[in-house]
């Protein structure tokens, strides 16, 4: 069974979305209480209205069809609505006494045209319409100019300004609340699509870093045990053993990556803490162990360094090691610093090697050798507010060389200048 709320809610749904209905609707409404209002007599004796002692002439009631008429089209044509609507009632204040109620219909388009227009067109038609029906009802009416019959044409007209005006406002405040509310929400959803962009190069760059590193350890170990098998069996034992600690090594630093990707409840989540300057000197004895000679020449290892900064210093020192020993050929030597100057600290990794043909400056890449090695470290580096230069060496060789400040911030990844790809290693 329908309930009278439910029915008046689904009536005004129906009249919203077929506005010349309610219009039409409120213009009957409007006639129809202009004709009742017609039958009052104003009282010239002071007692007030009396209902009954007079009867509208037909001219009165053809204005009062035509100014309804007239609202049938208020939304579509407001201005001419309420031309029409005040022109009707100022001919009726003239030549009608006593005047029926036709500036009913004035009221309507008047709070039409407030309604939807702007603050400065309201001020200038209020006023113009206010002023004109005023005077003529003052000027041609029989009863004096201070009557409340007088006063109340001016009290409604200002009222149907004053209350169009509010409604217009209102709308305009209601309509700004919900467009700053969806570009709040799109830009939600922007920032977060912006921090999970950023989120998986972290990871990426993560997951190359331990990857590229540990894999080429073994990969290097895992020839050296492959060619002193059978002659040297000792030492193809070592070799295997650096394999099995490589891989070990991998295994943990990827367990510790993809650990980042676990939802809060999930069991056994890994508490290791992220690689740093303190455990250097373990990563040089994985290259060393490989056959790469490094030398620390100089190694600030303050622990107050800030953990962004301290897992950016070890990840350029493992990439840059890692390029070394696949780019710069046999015999070549490394050389680490990492020195704190100022509020910056500079990590420099230099090699003296001369490398393959698909490794150094100029040279084709190789339809396998495509990688994102330093491209990698660029990104890590700029995104702490550094700075990250790599190319040849006059002499040969090559350098790299990272400025990370010690308040890190985090900012989008630059896109690597032209300097910064001369020379780039995979």
């Amino acid at each position: 069974m329908t309930t009278l709320p439910s029915g008046f809610a689904r009536a005004r749904r129906w009249l919203r979305d077929h506005p010349l209905a309610f219009d039409a609707t409120l213009a009957f409404c409007v006639l129809i209480a202009m004709i009742c209002g017609s039958f009052a007599d104003p009282g010239k004796g002071g007692h007030g209205p009396t209902f009954g002692t007079r009867t509208p002439e037909a001219f009165s009631v053809l204005l009062m069809v035509l100014a309804a008429s007239a609202l049938v089209l208020r939304r579509r044509h407001s201005m001419a609505a309420l031309a029409v609507t005040g022109g009707l009632t100022a001919t009726e204040y003239i030549f009608m006494d006593p005047p029926a109620p036709v500036v009913m219909s004035t009221v309507i388009a008047l709070y039409t045209v407030a309604s939807r227009t702007d603050r400065p067109t309201t001020w200038r038609v209020g006023l113009l319409t206010m002023g004109i029906l005023t005077m003529a009802a003052m000027v041609f009416g029989s009863t004096p100019w201070y009557s409340q019959e007088n006063l109340g044409v001016f009290a409604w007209t200002g009222m149907a300004s004053a209350a169009g005006d509010a409604v217009r406002s209102r709308r305009a405040f209601v309509d700004a609340i919900r467009e700053r509310a969806e570009r709040a929400e799109r830009t939600r959803e922007e920032e977060a699509r912006r921090r999970v962009a950023e989120e998986r190069l972290r990871i990426a760059r993560d997951l190359h870093d331990v990857v590229a590193h540990h894999i080429a350890l073994v990969n290097v170990q895992a020839g050296v045990a492959a060619h002193v098998m059978d002659k040297r069996p000792d030492q193809a034992k070592e070799a295997l053993a650096h394999v099995r600690d490589a891989s070990r090594s991998a295994l943990n630093e990827l367990r510790v990556t993809v650990g980042l990707l676990r939802q809060s409840g999930d069991p056994e989540a890994p508490t290791e803490p992220a690689p740093g300057l303190a455990v250097l000197d373990e990563l040089v004895d994985t290259f060393r162990n490989a056959g790469l000679p490094v030398e620390v020449a100089g190694a600030d290892r303050d622990p107050g360094l800030p953990a962004a900064v301290d897992l950016a210093a070890y990840r350029v020192i493992q990439e840059a090691l890692t390029n070394v020993r696949k780019h710069a050929g046999a015999g070549a030597r490394a050389e680490v610093s990492v020195v704190r100057v100022g509020t910056t600290a500079e990590i420099t990794v230099l090699d003296n090697g001369r490398g393959s043909a698909a490794g150094r400056p100029g040279a084709e890449s190789t339809p396998d050798g495509g990688g994102h090695g330093l491209l990698g470290m660029r990104e890590r580096v700029t995104a702490l507010g550094g700075a990250l230069t790599a190319g040849p060496r006059y002499g040969g060789g090559f350098r790299v060389h990272a400025i990370l400040p010690l308040e890190a911030r985090t900012g989008e990844p630059e896109q690597p200048g032209p300097a910064a790809a001369t020379g780039e290693r995979r």
